[in-house]
């Protein structure tokens, strides 16, 4: 299998020694960065960006033809967003100054140190990172569609803060950064990360794999995989998840379960994009992008040390929190269209039609679960249907059985307002506040009885007689 390039676009190193260059190449080679165009006559450097995407310029300063201050003005003026690293001799000081008041990204001093450089260079694509993922950001902002909304099918939605983040997902996909996802228990956390590995464009694979439970050889080997005779019944190498998701992606979720002797070969995996072996004494780089997701508050974590902070700060460089489906109750319809057919198709059934009040019925209850719960009951429902008009008996006994134990839940309207009777001087009589209580309930359901009667604990026949008795005290 061949080896990913990195970084995404190529650094062009121009000197007019070859045996420079090749030491250059050889020195970031052996970290990870591959991706290296290699220029020995800088008369052609203005071609390379003319005709390919450069990432970054590493140019020695004194060399025939076009010095490297001659290109360095040239970059600033046609490409500003490529960053420039000068390489400078001792007595080069002046001429290195006004390069970095020209806005050269920073300089190298001959002989070249090998830390220097490739700290110099990973700060360098970071930079040329960002300032591409901000650019990006403001286009996405500042507009109100999707450059590939194809890439988001499998999110059913219509609601607006989806769409927003989809705009975001756009702006940063195409980062070498991790990328933080939060949100409740059965929001949909994977389709987002998948989502995020389309819009990239990356080449290789999308993996998954959730560490929950993961003890610490199954952790290691899992994810970095082994070398023959690491370990008793490595009968030969064994490639990990990180190396399959090579050009791609490696979804982790669950971070928040990640245990604290895990978490500094995780920290080193994204800082340095290199990973050990179970077994090995050399270790691999990867230009594989880190997505990861929870529902815990690595935050507050990070301050009972429970979650190393510096991996914290890492993971979150660009983050996404999923609204939970009671905060996107516009979906409801689009969702319950969407799970009924996957239901049918699941039992080889025809879809039921449902009936006009069950989308009203679905959004007096909380969902503690999210989109996992709701296709959970729907799939129950349709297993049970039988007629053309999908029953509405097992979801009334699904919210009675499980609603008492949930929070009230106040579903969005233009016109709303909230009862209390905390400020009253004088308390109400109990038939005042019943009534109040049925006219809010028929406010919330849309006029519905049947529904309104399920919320306030009553029967239908109950509500209509408190109705007839408010509209004769009116007459």
């Amino acid at each position: 299998m061949t080896e990913a390039l990195y970084p995404r676009l190529p650094i062009l190193i121009v000197d007019d020694e070859q045996i420079a260059l090749d030491s250059l190449e050889m020195v970031l080679n052996a970290e990870g960065i591959t991706n290296i165009i290699l220029c020995n006559d800088s008369r052609d450097v203005m071609e390379y960006l003319a005709t390919q995407q450069i990432g970054i310029v590493l140019t020695d300063i004194n060399m025939p033809h076009v010095s490297g201050e001659e290109i360095l003005e040239s970059i600033v003026d046609k490409y500003p967003e490529v960053p420039v690293i000068m390489v400078t001799g001792v007595n080069e000081v002046e001429t290195t100054v006004r390069c970095i008041k020209s806005t050269a990204y920073d300089y190298i001093v001959k002989p070249v140190d090998d830390h220097r450089l490739i700290t110099t260079v990973l700060r360098a694509i970071d930079f040329r990172d960002l300032k591409s993922e901000v650019n990006s950001l403001k286009e996405h902002l500042f507009g109100d569609s999707l450059d590939k909304p194809e890439d988001f099918k499998k999110i059913v939605t219509q609601n607006k803060k989806m769409l927003s983040i989809f705009q975001y997902i756009e702006a940063v996909s195409k980062s070498s950064q991790a990328l933080l996802i939060t949100g409740e228990t059965g929001v949909g956390k994977e389709l987002f990360a998948e989502a995020i590995h389309k819009s990239s464009g990356r080449k290789g694979k999308f993996v998954a794999l959730n560490i929950a439970g993961l003890d610490e050889n199954m952790f290691s080997d899992t994810l970095f995989g082994h070398k023959k005779g690491a370990f008793t019944g490595a009968e030969g190498d064994r490639e990990g998840l990180i190396e399959k998701a090579a050009g791609g992606t490696i979804f982790l979720d669950e971070i928040g379960d990640l245990k604290p002797e895990f978490q500094v070969k995780l920290l080193r995996l994204i800082e340095a994009r290199e990973y050990f072996p179970l077994g090995a004494d050399i270790p691999k780089h990867t230009d594989t992008r880190v997505v990861v997701a929870t529902n815990k508050n690595l935050k507050e974590l990070s301050k009972s040390d429970e979650f190393r902070s510096d991996l914290y700060f890492r993971l979150s460089s660009h983050q996404i929190k999923i609204p939970p489906l009671r905060d996107r109750f516009d979906d409801l319809p689009l969702l319950l269209d969407h799970f009924l057919q996957l239901a049918a198709d699941d039992m080889n059934k025809k879809k039921p039609t449902p009936p006009e009040e069950l989308t009203m019925l679905l959004s007096t209850y909380q969902f503690p679960g999210n989109l996992r719960e709701l296709k959970a009951v729907v799939f129950d429902a349709v297993a049970n249907h039988k007629s053309k008009m999908l029953n509405m008996r097992i979801f009334r006994e699904y919210l009675k059985e499980n609603g008492s134990g949930s929070e009230p839940v106040i579903i969005p309207q233009s016109k709303k307002e909230s009862i209390s009777v905390s400020g009253w001087e004088n308390l109400p009589t109990i038939k005042q506040i019943t009534l109040l209580l049925i006219k809010e309930a028929m406010s919330r359901t849309n006029n519905n009885q049947s529904i309104s009667g399920q919320i306030l604990g009553i029967t239908r026949q109950t509500l209509m007689k408190y109705l007839k008795q408010s509209e004769e005290e009116q007459e």
